[in-house]
């Protein structure tokens, strides 16, 4: 049990900074991901606009007053 609890020790004190170490910074943006989020940016814009007209003519419709029907004649 001492020795298995040493190496636990000794494995997690030497793995540790292996996983917090820093691989490399990138620096700037790649293309692509400058170009996925772009496509992402004109997939919501041309959503917004359709959204848009639908919410305004449902708007229209619950603002505005029906015409009245003439009343259907029985037989």
């Amino acid at each position: 049990m001492g020795t298995m609890l040493r190496t636990l020790i000794v494995t997690q004190s030497l793995v540790t900074p292996a996983l917090a170490a820093d691989g490399g910074v990138a620096k700037g943006s790649s293309l692509l991901l400058i170009l996925f989020l772009g496509f992402g940016a004109l997939i919501v814009v041309f959503q917004f606009i359709p959204g848009m007209m639908l919410f305004f003519s449902m708007l229209k419709g619950l603002f505005t007053v029906a015409p009245k029907r003439a009343p259907a004649e029985k037989r």
